[in-house]
């Protein structure tokens, strides 16, 4: 798969609040991006967890800590198809 390397700054002090170093807070800014993707429903479950760079499964069970319903899209689908 090819990638895109994007880079994003990061104040020292924010790393210092955070109480971790920049690879770290790289993976979790990867994850939360994915994660409000997915919620936004700009990303299928799929390509979120491929932007998180974890098994799709991992990916899914990961989306409960950050309080988003794992299936939201395919709830409203159903729900919009029964109305």
């Amino acid at each position: 798969m090819a990638t895109k390397q994007i880079l994003v700054d990061v104040p020292e002090k924010i790393l210092l609040a955070e109480k971790t170093d920049e690879v770290a807070f790289g993976r979790e800014l990867r994850i939360l991006a994915a994660v409000k993707l997915y919620e936004l429903g700009r990303l299928s479950s799929g390509r979120a967890a491929e932007l998180a760079d974890m098994p799709r499964v991992e990916f899914l069970l990961t989306l409960g800590r950050y309080k988003v319903f794992p299936f939201a899209s395919e709830l409203e689908e159903l729900e919009s198809s029964h109305a």
